[in-house]
């Protein structure tokens, strides 16, 4: 019997086991790993290729729909009528040009028209398109003085210096909508510009914000639609360099339209430079030995200070009234505008005439004459040649 155990076996057999097998090399990973790397260089760069290729073929089609080069047949050749209502918005409006196949892409339309602030510009109306226009041009020939009037639209001219009442007066004659309606508007509609006290509830909150103008629109229209779009012109008059103007003469917009306001209000137009001067010699300066002292003593702020039913010029008796707006008793501007001026009395009131006059007063001539001392300014007035005589 062999002198050995089990154990011994089995470890000797694992032994030559192993010797017996060869030895395992490692996978050639690095080998492995470039080609991967080169094969996703050639995806990216076929992926930069096709997606460049894409944007230049988009890029493309949207300057092409933006120039009207995409003159296709499935454009009319013919003019194409485009009614533009009361409800319409740049989104309704971008989709009405392209299901007539004027534009082949609206959201480009649109985003165009955002940005160059074509609802300040398009009216309501019919107007008669053609694919030869490009967006710049759809958007000008959709201006509301290219449009033609029809029963449902009506045209109203707000003439320089009318009130907010006299304005909502003159809409609703026209039948824009009703006098309560718009009023009601004027004291609780939100208005997105800053100039604009939402806060407020007083319709004169909109006073000098109304820009006089022709304008277009829907008979019944929406009150405080209406009264934007006259908002929204005086907004696209704030040019930067009026704005600029403004600044450097060290007064807000609010004190430069109701500065501007008085001088709409107490001029037909010819003087308004030589009215301003007074106006600002007297906010400004010292005042003569008679005494100024910031008082303007404007009569067209008395009068809108009064209440409506007054009748006859102005009274001793009303130039004591404790309205804010009596400029009699009150230094500096009234507390709003008192009116809606133009665009010369707005220009008027950033560049004055450099004057040394504090006074003026109306002649039998229809002009107005200026003074620089309260006793020549007295003279006139006591003489045969003033209107009040």
């Amino acid at each position: 019997m062999a002198d050995h155990r089990n154990g011994d076996t089995a470890s000797w057999d694992k032994e030559q086991v192993r010797r017996a097998q060869p030895p395992q090399r490692r996978p050639r990973r690095k080998r492995h790993r470039a080609a991967f790397f080169f094969l996703k260089l050639i995806l990216h760069i076929l992926f930069v290729l096709l997606a460049s290729a894409l944007l230049a073929e988009i890029g493309w089609l949207l300057f092409s729909d933006f120039c009207s080069l995409n003159n296709g047949q499935q454009k009319a050749s013919e003019g194409i009528t485009i009614q533009v209502t009361a409800e319409d918005t740049i989104h309704s409006i971008s989709d009405k040009l392209g299901e007539a196949g004027l534009i082949d892409y609206p959201w480009f339309f649109r985003l165009y028209a955002n940005f160059a602030h074509a609802d300040e510009e398009i009216g309501i109306g019919s107007y008669t398109l053609n694919n030869d226009m490009d967006y710049h041009a759809l958007i000008a020939g959709m201006h509301s003085s290219s449009g033609s009037m029809n029963e449902d639209t009506v045209r109203v001219t707000i003439p320089e210096g009318y009130t907010v009442a006299q304005t909502i007066s003159l809409l609703a004659k026209n039948g824009v909508n009703t006098q309560t309606a718009l009023l009601e508007a004027a004291k609780t509609a939100d208005f997105d510009y800053s100039f604009i006290d939402n806060e407020s509830e007083d319709p004169s909150r909109l006073e000098g914000y109304l820009f006089p103008d022709t304008y277009d629109f829907y008979v019944n229209e929406k009150p405080a639609n209406a009264l934007n779009r006259l908002i929204s012109n005086f907004n696209s008059k704030l040019d930067d360099e009026l704005l600029a103007a403004a600044e450097a003469r060290g007064y807000d917009l609010h004190k430069v339209i109701t500065i501007a306001s008085l001088i709409e209000k107490e001029t037909d137009g010819s003087d308004q430079g030589r009215i301003a001067s007074v106006i600002y010699n007297r906010l400004d300066g010292p005042g003569d030995k008679a005494g100024t002292y910031g008082l303007l003593q404007v009569d067209a702020a008395l009068l809108y200070g009064l209440p409506e039913d007054h009748e006859g010029p102005i009274t001793q008796n009303d130039k004591q009234s404790d309205s804010p707006y009596n400029l009699y008793k009150k230094a500096g501007l009234p507390p709003t505008p008192i009116a809606n001026p133009g665009l010369a009395a707005i220009e008027a009131a950033l560049d004055p005439e450099p004057t040394d006059y504090y006074y003026y007063a109306l002649g039998k001539d229809g002009q107005h004459h200026f003074f620089t001392n309260y006793t020549d300014h007295l003279n006139f007035v006591n003489s045969s040649d003033y209107y009040g005589n």
